[in-house]
């Protein structure tokens, strides 16, 4: 007589509420789509509710300035609301920083924006580079292999060879 196996319980799927916002115009932004990819590839937890805004330089000025006491526009600037497992929070994008960034950077755009969007959904889940060596090298090395996974290159070579 064959025993029947249990099965493990299945664990339930991470869901992901996704809002993208276009608050300005250019061939140059990323499709929904490409968006939703990267976000998923970068999140950690159980559920989220994350919305995704680009932006111009006077809001993302204004937000800077609000938010973080610097008056200029910056990439990109996380607003985490709940953190993890059940995440939520807003990734704010300044498009004009992001394009000069990539063109300076001799980086596509796309590439850019992926690693912008995966640096800022790491933020959202509580990594950090500004509180010391050790954690910005643990969050790099995540962006990396997010950034790997998703066929782009490593964000920080350039950055490397310039200090070497």
């Amino acid at each position: 007589m064959a025993i029947a196996k249990k099965s493990a319980p299945k664990a339930a799927a991470a869901t992901l509420s996704l809002s993208v916002q276009y608050a300005c115009n250019d061939d140059a932004l990323p499709s929904r789509p490409q968006v939703r990819r990267w976000v998923k590839k970068a999140f950690e937890g159980d559920s989220a509710e994350v919305t995704v805004r680009f932006v111009d330089a006077e809001e993302g000025r204004t937000l800077n300035r609000e938010y973080r006491h610097k008056d200029y526009a910056t990439n990109v600037l996380s607003f985490p609301y709940v953190p993890n497992p059940e995440m939520a929070g807003d990734l704010v994008l300044c498009l004009p920083v992001v394009l000069k960034e990539a063109a300076e950077q001799k980086k596509p755009a796309e590439a850019h924006f992926a690693h912008l969007i995966v640096h800022g959904m790491l933020h959202l889940q509580g990594y950090d580079h500004e509180t010391g060596d050790e954690d910005a090298e643990i969050m790099e090395a995540r962006e990396r292999e997010i950034l790997a996974a998703l066929g782009y290159p490593d964000p920080y070579l350039s950055e490397r060879e310039l200090r070497a």
